[in-house]
């Protein structure tokens, strides 16, 4: 038995509507699949969101403010006014602020642009930088992806009679800032078609009412900044990202081509995953370091040369930042494991002196992940004795509720149920991890603290081929509110397994249902090699692939998770060397069960941890999920019992057996007969001295002559007396199979069978009896 750590909920996609999908658009069962998972609840929807056209980007001027936007910046223009972007550090404000620079200046804007320093100024206006603009003369700030919650700032921005218009994204307050105007596809409410852009969305409409037509030249900067902020993908964002994605597959731009180079991409085959996993964080590792500007001068560079130099600066920062994030997360998990206090909290609230606050949220995502807490990770100031970190959830913990119970200790706070930011003075951080695991376990359940696994696409593997994957591909961008599918193979059995890579910590399986096979790889999954076994029904869940060698095109299934309810044996027999069968076994949570001493004595220093000596009573025996029989007992009986009282979910079948009967075979009758007459022809034969010469004169072993006296003595059929032996005329008729060493013997080489030399498939139906 294998069981996940996260809770599978497998969803079932409607079987008509994809059959009907399937029929009308001439699309694979998976597509289809896909498609009636992510809402497509008919043909003509389908239809519209494979086949996004420019009618998906709304008018601009629908959004509120953008006429008087335009209008403003315009008269910037005409009278040859000093403006400046004010952007965020993020990929998404360096993306917006891209965006904004690039439509002013082909305008012929008079433009600079200044990005807060996370570490001196904070997020968001600033008043410092505010001044030191007005002292350069800046007449009009425009702020993207930020502005919103600036009010201070822009009060005193307008007090020193610059203008300001604010082009936002986030979550307004209850007070809007002072700015002059005020782009927000949230406000007022419901009155831009669509809500959820990201900042660089918002500066993007503002450059296509400033351009007067689509400026597709920008596509690929609006592409970064709404698949790194997380946005959801659907509406105007997929089209988007769809058609920045596109741009940058064939851009001549020297960011993208140097991008690609620092990052080991393929140009031609640019996604959402390469933004998100590779671009996105190499522009946001600058900005949590230390100065975002360089993210900006390489989205704007002109030439190759200057594009590479920044690149493989911000490519240094991204390793830089790994390291931190790497050391951090060590030190947090040894806070955990070490202080009861903090690792018992169902919140975990871990703080150290001088983490980087710029990448104390991924530290706090990596926790969430682990140990799938709400978790918040702060950097302590002691010199100005205050705590600043980042928070993250897990479904059922509304961060920023829970958090806003506690505003009396926590002063500045911001964000939303998932993700929150923080400062507060460091003597209240016990208070406050003491209070939120309180309020965690008023409102989480055991259940609720089990990850989830949602798995939205179940496959058959007579639907799985290399044209299906790669018309799954054409259905992205994959992202928020259009998730990339989960998919699972249910109860599929293993051909063949064997473990892959240098150091065999990866594994390659042969999956089949019977009819179809799969390959399938897990990497850094070389573990499931031992874990797995043949002749059951497992499930995994996981990606697809085209694996491609030589031209030839290969479906191949990516595992990420793997569960079976069947119990499992597991074969270790007839492996001489300990080391490589007890290597396969996990020590710590088996019970080595043996049934004779010698066992004990033989295997007892080898293994290292204690071994159960089987009372005759069974008292000493207890349930445990892992067993390793390491020998046979005097009877099937007796391993019947054991099995009963343990109930395992994995059997580790050894069976060493230093006496095995099994070659010997039992005598046959015509053996025993001639001994007999041998014996009854010579009274007060000197059995002893003379049964090595017996067994030479006969050609039979030494232990079967053994064994035959034994049991003619049991049958009282012959008689010793000082040391010679005399046949017993008298004796009453009784069958051989009476003497109990022929009844133990028989029992043993019955046993030997069933258990020690049948083949797998038979052994594992003996226990599949006995065990259900």
């Amino acid at each position: 038995m294998i069981l996940s750590k996260k809770r599978w909920q497998v969803e079932h996609p409607d079987a008509k509507l994809v059959q009907t999908l399937q029929n009308d658009l001439q699309l694979s069962a998976i597509a289809a699949k896909i498609l009636a998972a992510r809402g497509c609840e008919t043909t003509a929807d389908a239809e519209s969101l494979l086949n996004m056209t420019e009618a998906s980007i709304h008018d601009p001027f629908l959004m509120h403010g953008m006429a008087e936007a335009v209008a403003r910046i315009e008269h910037a223009l005409e009278n040859g006014e000093k403006i400046l972007v004010f952007g965020d550090y993020d990929a998404d404000g360096v993306s917006s602020t891209t965006v904004m620079l690039n439509v002013l200046l082909d305008l012929g804007a008079d433009v600079s642009f200044k990005i807060p320093n996370r570490f001196i100024h904070g997020y968001g206006p600033n008043e410092v930088l505010f001044r030191e603009a007005h002292d350069e003369g800046v007449q009009l700030i425009i702020t993207v992806d930020n502005g919103i919650s600036g009010i201070e700032p822009i009060r005193i921005a307008k007090e020193l009679g610059m203008d300001v218009i604010v082009t936002d994204h986030h979550e307004p307050g209850d007070e809007l800032p002072p700015a002059d105007i005020i782009l927000h596809p949230r406000i007022p409410e419901g009155h831009y078609p669509f809500g959820d852009l990201a900042g660089v969305g918002v500066a993007f409409k503002l450059a296509h009412a400033l351009y007067g037509e689509l400026p597709t030249q920008l596509f690929e900067y609006v592409a970064i900044g709404t698949v790194a902020d997380l946005v959801p993908l659907v509406d105007e964002n997929r089209y988007l990202v769809k058609r920045g994605i596109e741009e940058m597959r064939r851009s001549l731009s020297p960011w993208v081509q140097a991008m690609c180079e620092v990052a080991s991409a393929e140009q031609a085959k640019i996604s959402e995953e390469t933004i998100g996993f590779y671009f996105g964080p190499r522009l946001n590792a600058v900005g949590r370091l230390g100065e975002a500007a360089p993210g900006v001068e390489l989205l704007m560079a002109e030439d190759n040369a200057k594009a590479i130099a920044i690149a493989k600066q911000l490519n240094t920062c991204n390793s830089e930042r790994k390291d931190i994030v790497k050391s951090i997360t060590d030190e947090a998990i040894a806070l955990i494991e070490s202080d009861k206090k903090v690792g018992e909290s169902l919140v975990l609230v871990i703080a150290g002196e001088g983490w980087n606050a710029g990448v104390v949220g991924i530290v706090a995502s990596r926790l969430v992940e682990l140990y799938y807490r709400p978790t918040i990770v702060l950097s302590l100031d002691h010199e100005k004795g205050t705590a600043k970190g980042s928070a993250r959830s897990i479904e059922g913990f509304h961060l920023y509720n829970e958090l806003a119970k506690n505003r009396d200790i926590l002063p500045h706070f911001g964000g939303h149920p998932m993700a929150a930011g923080m400062t507060l003075s460091i003597e209240h951080v016990d208070e406050l991890r003491s209070r939120l695991d309180a309020q965690a376990r008023a409102c989480l359940s055991e259940e609720q603290l089990t990850p989830v696994l949602n798995i939205d696409i179940p496959l058959k593997m007579d639907e799985i081929s290399a044209d299906a994957i790669e018309e799954i591909s054409t259905l992205g961008p994959y992202g928020t509110d259009f998730p990339k599918p989960v998919y699972v193979l249910e109860d599929v059995e293993i051909s063949s397994m064997r473990k892959i890579g240098a150091a065999e910590n990866h594994i390659k399986i042969e999956l089949t249902d019977g009819y179809e096979k799969l390959d399938s790889v897990g990497f850094n999954k070389g573990h499931l090699h031992d874990e797995l076994t043949y002749g059951i029904k497992v499930s995994f869940t996981g990606d697809l692939q085209i694996n491609e060698w030589q031209g030839r095109k290969k479906a191949q299934f990516m595992i990420e998770d793997v569960q079976t309810t069947e119990w499992q044996l597991f074969d270790i027999r007839g492996i001489r060397q300990t080391s490589r069968w007890l290597n396969t076994v996990p020590k710590e949570e088996a019970t080595f069960i043996a049934f004779r001493s010698e066992t004990i004595t033989y295997y007892q220093s080898l293994i290292g941890v204690p071994i159960l000596a089987v009372d005759p009573t069974l008292s000493n025996v207890e349930q445990s999920n892992y067993i390793v029989l390491l020998d046979l007992p005097q009877n099937v009986q007796m391993l019947e019992n054991v099995l009963r009282k343990t109930a395992p979910s994995r059997i580790y079948a050894h069976f060493y057996m230093p006496d095995s009967q099994y070659f010997n075979g039992l005598p046959t009758r015509e053996q025993f007969s001639w001994y007999y007459k041998f014996l009854k022809n010579r009274p007060a034969f000197p059995l002893n001295m003379h049964l090595a010469e017996l067994a030479k004169h006969t050609g039979w072993p030494l232990d079967a002559l053994k064994f035959m006296t034994q049991v003619f003595f049991e049958l009282d059929f012959v008689k010793m007396e000082s040391g010679l032996t005399t046949v017993n005329v008298n004796a009453p008729k009784q069958a051989l199979t009476e003497a109990p060493s022929y009844k133990q013997r028989s029992e043993q080489i019955e046993m030997e069978q069933k258990l020690v030399y049948a083949p797998y498939i038979e052994l594992k139906q003996w226990f599949d009896e006995r065990l259900h």
